[in-house]
Formats: C-alpha cells, structure tokens, sequence
C-alpha cells in the first residue's frame, strides 16, 4: 500500500445508529404522517407501504447507506433514502470520507459478514467483526476517482449479466415452443407423413386396459394365496390388504373435448387414469418415523425443484417392520409430482436404479400401466400449453396451492402411438440438449461475473484498479493530501 494511503479501523470513523419501529403508522400519506418508513422492503424495491408522524422515529438521509442489521440477508448494504429508519436496518454515514467509497468498501464484505452472523434465532450483524475490519483509505481525490472507476466497470458488467438473464429467460420461451409444438403434433408431422400402419391411440388404450386387468387379477391371487398361509399360521400377524381394483372416472366429455386442441390422426385425448395402475400419496402419519441418519429414503416437495428427483438432500423414514406402505414404494419408471406448495406441480421421472424410497403425502406417485409412456409423459407435463397448463387449472387453495390425486386422474393427455411418443421425445431431446449446454454455459458466465465483481472490489482497496497515470491526476487535484493528513482533520472536526 502507498505512503500516502492510511489504515484504520472500520469503527474510528463511520457515524452509525439503529432504526427502531415508529409509534405512529399509516398507509396513507398526508400532512402530519408525512416520513417515510423504509423498511427492508422501502431499502430493497423502493416500495413505501407506510409512513409515519416522526414522533420517537430515527431518521436516515440519502446521503447515507443502509446495511440490513438482522435477519437472514444482515449485512447486505444499499444506498441511503429520506425517512423514518426501520427496526431492522442501520444507517452509517463516514464524514469527511467519500461516502460511496465507504459503500463499496462494505459491500466487498457482504459474504464475510452474512455468513459469520450472531444469534441462534434472528441472525444479526457481529458489531465485533464489522466495526473492526481494517478499513484503506486514500486522499480524497483518489476516493472519487475508485468509485467512478468501480461504477463504470460494475455499470458494463450489469449490462454483460442483464444480456445473459435475458438470454435464459429466451431459453425457457424456446424450451416451452418447442413441448407446444412436440404435443401437437408438429415435431413428428414429417415423420409421421412416411409412416405405415401406425397403430392407433384407441388400439394402445385397448392393450393398456388388459394388462391392467391381468395385473390385478394376478394380485388378487398372490393375496388369495397370502391370505391361506396366514390363516394356516395362526392369524398372528395383521391381515394383509386386498388388493385395489383399479378406480374408473368418466371419460372426457364432449365440452370438454372441445375446448381441447385439435390433434393429428391416430391421436386422442383422454384422462390421466386411463392409462394408470394408480395415483398414491404417502402417509401424513409418517412423519413420527423420521431419522436424520437411517431409514429409506422419504421424498418430499423440495426434492422435486426442477422437474427431476434429487435425494441429495430427502429425508429418510425408519419404518418398523409391521408397516404396510409398499403401495407408496417408488419404482424405476414411474412420474411423481409436488401437489401442495408453491413447488405445486412439478413432475420427477425415475429413470434410474432408485434405492428403496417412499413419497410423502405432498408428492403424488403415478404408477403407468406401460412404464414406456413415462418419458413422454415427463414432458408432456412440463408443457405450458399442454399438460403444465391442464394441471395449473386444476390447483385450489388460498395461500397453499394444492392438486387432488382426482386431479392426476383427471388431467387430460394427449396420446399416440408408443413409435410416435418414441420419436417425440427424441426429437424434443436433440433440440433441448442444445439448451442444456447453452444454459449451463450461462450459469457459469454468471458465476464469472459475481467473482469479477468481487475481483474488481479487492483491487480497488488494495490501490490496484487505477492506472498510474489516473493516480498522477488525482494528485493534481486541489483538495489533495495524503489520507494522514485528512484523517487528522477529520480527527478535528469530530472533537470540534
């Protein structure tokens, strides 16, 4: 560091002090309830939801900056506004000192600060760690010329990071064009035009509906036969479950096949449970077998993100032995979907080994007849024109969004030959691998641009971003002096 720059501690030289909630509030403004109160939301977004008289207020000014003092975000710094200062910020303000100097100082320790708050309950700011750092100072002129510098560099690079937001948000429109037109019919039109004796829809629903019966009349007789050798063993043990027959629900009517697209020959529309064994949701009773450490696997809401199933994270359940949920044991080929919360609707296809596992009674569990048509499927629920928007209408609930297991029957689905599907999702593949590499390729860009910024930050406190020839005419400014110099001043002026 150079011979005119000055080390000190954080808490030497910033003027601070805590808001406090008004005594008086309202939402409306007039004359006597005339202040502002800035709050997180206020500091945030701008937004003013309510002002206040003044009376047993603190005040800030925009000539300060805020920090977020408690909460999960403490630390986070912003610029300063008129008004009556909130319970949970504080307002800090370095006379005699660049302000905004200051501001990118502290916001170069956001990270540091957050993440070593104090408090078990509320976190907040560690007064210790913040009023203790060591602070660089520079002349005057120097300041102004680092936080012109850092705006100008911060300025290009928010321009770089809206360009690749709005590149991503481009993605999604595309991902979305591009189910629209798979689920119409579009993407195999081609395809489907040099295609001979494609079986029709009604012909896959007929093979559906006999393994379906085959498959419960050979449960009915494994427990039949379960049944004897616990009568022969003496009852001892609890009666095993009948199996269920599998549950009818009315065809699609007229109306509302009308309101549904029009689709290509071959295709139908039809409900969900049509081509199902069963939808299932977990046991709410499960909840008491919670484990930390052992148990199977207990899939809940958060564990379906981004249409697809991460476990990194899942609960687990240590089931005794006499508890019967096998109906709810999650099996390789089957969709699950979120059906309460704001995670409502999101769709997991299992297309690996998965290791025993159970859904929780927010997840529903589809079990298809033909585990083939679960890769189509898996889009066709992800479609914003399609199934996404067929099951979106069906969500209830003010507050928590929840789906039915009726909705899952209900829900109308587009089908075709099992060629056909085949080749749709093929063709859906090529096109969104594309946007998978193009995606990542932005996330990482992205990441790029947090480490620059803090990058640009380090260089700036250590005299490294300016050029000698801008430090040179800095110091051929008129209010030049080297940092001691205007810190003795400042000294000065507090005493004063």
């Amino acid at each position: 560091m150079r011979e005119d720059w000055k080390v000190v501690k954080l808490g030497e030289f910033a003027a601070h002090e805590k808001g406090k909630k008004p005594k008086n509030q309202r939402t409306e403004k007039d004359d006597v309830f005339e202040y502002p109160y800035v709050n997180i939301e206020a500091f945030e977004k701008g937004i003013i939801e309510h002002y206040t008289d003044g009376e047993k207020c603190n005040f800030c000014y925009e000539n300060d900056f805020l920090m977020v003092w408690d909460g999960s975000r403490s630390g986070l710094v912003g610029k300063g506004m008129d008004g009556a200062l909130g319970s949970t910020l504080v307002r800090i303000n370095f006379p005699g000192i660049e302000n905004n100097y200051a501001f990118h100082y502290l916001s170069s320790k956001y990270q540091e600060i957050n993440t070593r708050a104090k408090g078990t309950g509320t976190p907040h700011v560690d007064p210790y760690l913040l009023w203790n750092y060591d602070f660089p100072i520079s002349p005057l002129p120097e300041q102004r010329a680092i936080v012109a510098k850092i705006e100008e560099l911060f300025s290009d690079l928010d321009k770089g990071i809206a360009d690749l937001n709005l590149a991503k948000d481009q993605l999604v429109i595309f991902r979305q064009a591009v189910l629209k037109k798979a689920f119409e019919g579009e993407l195999t039109k081609e395809w489907r035009e040099k295609q001979t004796n494609l079986p029709t829809a009604d012909e896959l629903l007929e093979q559906i509906k006999e393994e379906r019966e085959q498959f419960y009349n050979q449960q009915l007789e494994d427990w039949k036969k379960a049944v004897i050798e616990w009568e022969k063993n003496g009852k001892k043990e609890s009666k095993l479950s009948k199996p269920q027959k599998h549950k009818e629900v009315a065809m699609l009517s007229k109306s509302q096949l009308e309101e549904l697209a029009l689709l290509p020959n071959k295709w139908k529309w039809i409900k969900n449970n049509e081509l199902m064994y069963y939808v299932t949701s977990g046991s709410r009773d499960w909840k008491k077998y919670y484990s930390d450490t052992k148990g199977t696997f207990f899939v809940r809401t958060g564990d379906i993100k981004t249409n697809k199933l991460d476990l990194s994270g899942a609960a687990f359940v240590d089931l005794p032995s006499k508890v019967e949920g096998k109906r709810s044991l999650i099996d390789t080929g089957d969709l699950l979907m979120t059906i309460t919360g704001a995670n409502v609707g999101k769709i997991a296809y299992i297309d690996f080994n998965i290791p025993e596992a159970y859904v929780s009674q927010s997840v529903a569990l589809m079990k298809y007849v033909l585990k083939s048509f679960s890769p189509y499927l898996h889009y066709y629920f992800q479609s914003s024109a399609t199934g996404a928007k067929y099951i979106g209408a069906m969500v209830y609930g003010v507050g928590r969004p929840v789906l039915s297991l009726d909705n899952m029957r209900d829900a109308p689905v587009s089908v075709c030959s099992f060629e056909e599907q085949h080749q749709i999702v093929k063709e859906i593949e090529s096109r969104l691998s594309v946007c998978d590499k193009v995606e990542q390729s932005i996330i990482e860009s992205l990441e790029k641009a947090k480490v620059l910024r803090q990058s640009i930050l380090k260089k700036a406190f250590e005299g490294k971003l300016l050029s000698a020839v801008e430090i040179e005419r800095c110091k051929q400014e008129e209010d030049y002096e080297p940092a001691s110099v205007l810190l003795e001043k400042i000294k000065k002026e507090k005493k004063k």
